[in-house]
């Protein structure tokens, strides 16, 4: 069933998009904090978890931060025109509980089972993280039928079999949910890669496996619209997932993350990569890896918040196609 027209807020109630931005209690983007899922098209969710990092964390208090920028966030879209809560109906569904939180595969099965019930209430989710690793098992529960195409924009490639004598900490998902089956290959690109490592093979096992790796001279050599052209034809018309690493761009731009990288994407680069997805067949999305502690003005958040609304803007258009 086609969603109500114009449905972001309940009946009856004040526009929240129209009250001043320092007012009410922080939701993503000012949407209404929803327990039934079946409410709504589109969830917005926290994933507050960092158990997974190796060196700086921090990345737990990502969500209640990006809530709080997520609050500068208008509805219309000034170059699409796209509003998207005209669309869909978008609601905050809060942060995944952890039962376990010292226990990384615990908590990973944590969310899992929290994005079991969405993907069950035909739902579909644009998080916040959170360490990278949450990806995963947000791909087991969404992915679960079928293999997702993967738009990936990240500094490193997360390809690595082992951190730390652990296959699951933030920089290994995409190994595992390749080894999984939980999204194919060849039907995945990674943009603005970048960086140097103590090993090849987090490039060498994309290469073995058919995964396109845009490294971020090539990037810089073919611009955002080059891209755009090659990330399109990789994933084509299939279902698709966008994770989105905010160490992806330069530190000038992010410094409130784990692991950064010089030499990144810029923010005006990233909104241009995103936008360029348009009509694609999204499902689902996240945006990874913002530190508060590393960026006490909140700037990085904010990044972040407006990467989030840029992925629900396309998101929004893809789901009302799919009705």
């Amino acid at each position: 069933m086609k969603p109500e027209s114009g449905f972001y807020f309940r009946q009856g109630e004040e526009n929240p998009m129209h009250a001043p931005r320092y007012c009410g209690i922080p939701t993503f983007m000012r949407t209404p904090f929803v327990d039934d899922p079946s409410e709504i098209d589109i969830a917005l969710v926290g994933v507050p978890y960092d158990g997974a990092v190796e060196a700086r964390s921090g990345t737990r208090q990502g969500p209640r931060q990006i809530r709080d920028m997520s609050s500068m966030m208008r509805s219309i879209h000034h170059v699409t025109r796209v509003n998207p809560y005209e669309l869909c109906r978008v609601g905050d569904v809060g942060d995944v509980p952890f039962s376990r939180i010292f226990d990384v595969e615990a908590s990973h099965r944590d969310i899992t089972s929290f994005y079991d019930r969405l993907n069950s209430a035909g739902v579909w989710p644009l998080s916040a993280g959170g360490d990278h690793s949450i990806t995963l098992p947000i791909l087991r529960a969404i992915a679960k039928d079928s293999p997702l195409g993967l738009i990936h924009i990240d500094a490193h490639t997360d390809c690595c079999d082992e951190e730390m004598n652990s296959k699951y900490s933030h920089g290994t998902p995409f190994r595992r949910a390749c080894e999984e089956k939980l999204i194919a290959p060849d039907r995945m690109v990674q943009i603005g890669i970048r960086g140097a490592a103590n090993s090849p093979e987090c490039w060498e096992f994309g290469e073995r496996n058919g995964i396109r790796i845009i490294f971020m001279e090539e990037f810089a050599r073919i611009g955002v619209d080059k891209t755009v052209e090659e990330a399109r034809r990789i994933v084509g018309n299939g279902p698709l997932y966008i994770t989105f690493d905010v160490d992806g761009l330069d530190p000038a731009f992010t410094p409130g993350t784990g692991t950064p990288e010089i030499g990144g994407i810029t923010s005006l680069e990233a909104q241009g990569l995103i936008r360029g997805f348009r009509g694609l067949n999204l499902v689902g999305a996240d945006v990874v890896e913002v530190s508060p502690p590393f960026d006490p003005s909140g700037y990085t958040a904010l990044v972040a918040a407006t990467m989030m609304y840029e992925i629900l803007c396309i998101l929004a258009g893809s789901r009302i196609a799919n009705y």
